[in-house]
């Protein structure tokens, strides 16, 4: 972890791209470098294949594309492993490494990736698909009273990887914004859990001790969790599994590590308030209906104007249209008589102030795209009007109760590449070596030959 270099910006999807094969070319004997699958919108999806070990770890960045921190934590993992001949041949793991998964919507954030810590121009750049357009959850999904098929091309070419390699590990690098650092395990393994926070700790990273992100996530030890899987959410949300379910199909232990960019004491201060957690739920509740409110104004107000297919219009509507059962679940919470602490009344508050720039900003940024399309409307006109004004006093209002400082980017990859050594050596103790594995049974459409092509990855361009 120490030996991770300073990041000044994190990489655009060119720039990723380059680097694979800097790489590869620079070390043809130990690098691998394959085209896995193609986005939606014609991108190369690749994988650098490295180390000798009996057991396989895929490792996913990207798997939001407003998270970019897994890009740099994926090459710091390369250059080590190419560096580190006994981490390469004797740690006992073949790392399969993808440093964007998601490669059409990371460009859409790349305005923001330049200037890391600058929170308006995040939100300003800010773009998120909607839930079933994310990699991470549209993984096939079965169950009584909901099914979930539409995967897309992305998670297709997950699956492809995990069918041929049947890992012992998965790591989806994930990240936040204003919360602490946290972590999701698919097995309730409490010691690993308590070396993982003491990683993030040992950094100087605040853990998340406010409010889950899932009402209903089980907690297996401080700013640790659980995995929720897709049985739990898919239909609330309209989505299916996640990599966590695909890989519950191999035995393999999956991890998530959440990091945050900027760092708020606060958001560990479990020192009571004079408010309940009920109320303050309630606040934050109110909060959200008032911004729905404003969004399906504007959106009701532009709609016969709009001429632009455009995907930040796609995730409003998504957002929408998702509010009423994520409020449900909230509502309902369990224990809201109790008094509220410093990292629940913060963390509630700033994911209101969250919400409000993340989908203000690409309201904005729809309605920019039809008045650069030639389409200046007087509803296109009135409605980026009104909405810039209501960004810009959310923005100041987000900034009067702002009092976190921007993370090193290094430290936030020493601590996703510290966790997934760490995870990794756990994992090996219940994983079967990879010549133990059995064939994986069932549909011979899904197997890695067909998904994985040995033909040199070509350049070109890459939820």
């Amino acid at each position: 972890m120490n030996r991770v270099p300073d990041y000044a910006a994190f990489p655009t999807v060119d720039q990723m791209h380059a680097e694979l094969d800097e790489l590869a070319a620079a070390h043809p004997h130990l690098v691998r470098l394959r085209r896995i699958g193609t986005s939606r919108l014609g991108e190369p999806l690749r994988v650098a294949t490295i180390g000798a070990g009996p057991h396989d770890a895929v490792i996913i960045g990207g798997p939001h594309p407003n998270e970019p921190i897994g890009a740099l934590t994926v090459s710091s993992l390369l250059r080590r492993l190419i560096d580190d001949a006994w981490l390469r041949e004797e740690f006992g793991y073949r790392w399969h490494l993808i440093p964007c998964v998601d490669p059409d919507g990371a460009r859409l954030n790349e305005g923001w990736y330049v200037r890391p810590g600058d929170r308006r121009a995040y939100a300003e750049h800010f773009y998120r698909p909607c839930e079933a357009d994310q990699v991470e959850w549209t993984f096939p999904l079965t169950g009584e009273g909901y099914t979930f098929d539409r995967t897309l091309p992305e998670t297709e070419a997950l699956m492809g990887l995990m069918d041929e390699v049947r890992p012992s590990f998965v790591y989806s690098l994930h990240n936040g914004e204003l919360q602490g650092a946290f972590y999701y395990l698919s097995r309730n393994e409490p010691g690993l859990a308590a070396a993982l926070t003491a990683i993030a700790a040992g950094q100087g990273l605040p853990l998340h001790m406010g409010p889950p992100e899932v009402p209903s996530a089980t907690q297996i030890a401080p700013a640790a969790y659980v995995t929720p899987r897709g049985a739990e959410l898919g239909e609330i949300y309209g989505i299916g599994g996640s990599s966590v379910d695909y890989a519950d199909r191999f035995g393999a232990l999956h991890l998530v590590t959440e990091l945050p960019y900027w760092a708020d004491p606060r958001v560990s201060d479990e020192t009571p308030t004079d408010q309940t957690y009920g109320e303050v739920i309630s606040t934050y509740l109110t909060g959200q209906r008032a911004l729905i409110a404003e969004l399906r104004q504007s959106l009701a107000k532009a709609d016969s104007e709009l001429t632009v297919r455009s995907p930040f219009r796609r995730a409003l509507e998504d957002f929408l249209g998702t509010h009423d059962d994520y409020i449900s679940e909230w509502e309902d919470y369990p224990g809201a008589d109790r008094p509220a602490t410093v990292a629940e009344v913060v963390g509630k508050e700033q994911l209101k102030h969250s919400l409000r720039l993340r989908y203000g900003g690409m309201c904005l940024r729809l309605l920019d795209a039809e008045l650069a399309a030639g389409n200046p409307a007087p509803a296109i006109r009135a409605e980026r009007a009104r909405v810039k004004s209501l960004f810009d006093a959310w923005f100041t209002e987000a900034e009067s109760d702002f009092s976190a400082t921007p993370i090193p980017i290094r430290t936030l990859v020493a601590v996703q590449l510290g966790a997934a050594l760490l995870a990794a050596e756990a994992a090996k103790a219940s994983a079967p070596s990879r010549g133990a594995i059995p064939s994986p049974p069932g549909d011979p459409a899904r197997s890695g030959d067909r998904m994985l092509s040995t033909a040199p990855a070509s350049h070109g361009i890459a939820p």
